[in-house]
């Protein structure tokens, strides 16, 4: 069987190592030694300025939606995991999608203007499978109309931008670290801000507003991550280049093997270093593209249709038509991409749809 992605084990020696460590120190969670240990090597990595891990990243969504959006309009992509739009309507505040560009696939950043109004408080915008938004557009928009601005990051892991850190950028930028992704705790995330008071609210947030153990400073939810799955992000860290870099060997092979006549993937935005972490193909018609999954699964290779439906499709905010977001949601196919993939298996995969009928 060949699944859409595989996770990364480390070698169990090297999580052992770290087992050992919390088994002396008899510390399981409340952000104990290795939690503090991976923030530190995390911010070396990815070359931030601030981090703030979690136990999975939809919580830090939800924290920018209290904090920033207070319960106004947010304008978002219909376009992206479902956990976007839930954070939104969660926190009880409205999501306002604009439609998205046909081939960087992000939120289109020439309809955003026509979307805002006096309710409107904050831009919660997608990077979608690593591919920066317009990011400087957006930035303007919001100093503009005095938004905020966050970033669902969650595929962004080690995703450069003009040269710096992608989670550098707007308000509030957020990553998972969910066991699919490229670097990964089991379950986690984590939450980035440059703004130091900002930040400040963030983490006692995550930590049920605790103002030390007998005082608050507000409202505050359990985001905490847990020193085992800190120690599972160490023993991870030390083999991301090799990770990168094997999914980058599976990527150009479906770059050259493919035939591209009836097909097409995302465009990528120009000054980015990629993180190669998802393979989404783009066919021609729905029709093609169950016709492409069921021969696949026929053959025990099981692609994912990721993102779909089109979150404006969803029940609980079903009503605003997006076009471009509709019919991509509705032919995109994502590969099976992940470190030990066989060169067989990839040219079984490539060859099975090269010779669908178009």
């Amino acid at each position: 069987m060949i699944n859409v992605t595989k996770t990364f084990f480390p070698p169990i020696e090297d999580y052992h190592f770290y087992l050992q460590r919390i088994w002396q120190n008899q510390w399981l969670t409340n952000r104990g030694e290795l939690v503090l240990e991976l923030e530190v090597k995390l911010k070396t990595f990815l070359q931030t300025n601030s981090i703030l891990i979690t136990n999975n990243g939809t919580v830090p969504l939800q924290i920018a939606m209290k904090l920033l959006a207070k319960g106004g309009e947010v304008i978002t992509t219909p376009f992206s995991y479902v956990a976007t739009t839930a954070s939104i309507v969660w926190e009880n505040c409205t999501p306002v999608f604009v439609d998205i560009h046909p081939e960087y696939l992000t939120i289109d950043e020439t309809k955003i203007e026509a979307a805002i109004t006096s309710k409107t408080t904050a831009i919660l915008a997608t990077h979608v499978f690593g591919n920066p938004c317009a990011i400087e557009k957006i930035e303007q928009i919001a100093q503009k109309y005095d938004l905020k601005v966050i970033y669902d990051a969650a595929h962004c892991f080690g995703v450069n931008y003009k040269g710096k850190s992608i989670f550098e950028y707007g308000d509030v930028s957020t990553c998972s670290f969910h066991a699919t992704k490229l670097f990964h705790t089991g379950e986690g995330g984590a939450l980035f801000c440059n703004d130091k008071l900002l930040m400040n609210q963030f983490f006692y947030s995550h930590n049920f507003g605790h103002n030390g153990p007998l005082a608050f400073h507000g409202l505050g939810i359990n985001g905490k991550i847990s020193e085992l799955q800190a120690a599972m992000g160490l023993a991870i860290l030390p083999y991301m280049s090799h990770i990168v870099e094997e999914r980058k060997k599976v990527v150009e092979y479906y770059d050259v093997h493919l035939n591209w006549k009836n097909l097409n993937k995302i465009k990528l935005r120009e000054t980015i270093e990629w993180n190669y972490s998802y393979y989404p193909l783009i066919l021609e018609n729905e029709a093609q593209l169950l016709k492409v999954q069921k021969e696949l699964n026929d053959n025990a290779i099981f692609p994912r249709r990721y993102f779909y439906p089109s979150l404006n499709m969803i029940d609980y905010v079903k009503g605003q038509k997006m076009p471009i977001s509709e019919s991509i949601a509705s032919r995109i196919l994502c590969l099976p991409l992940y470190v030990g993939l066989p060169e067989k298996d990839l040219e079984t995969i490539c060859k099975i749809i090269n010779q669908m009928p178009c």
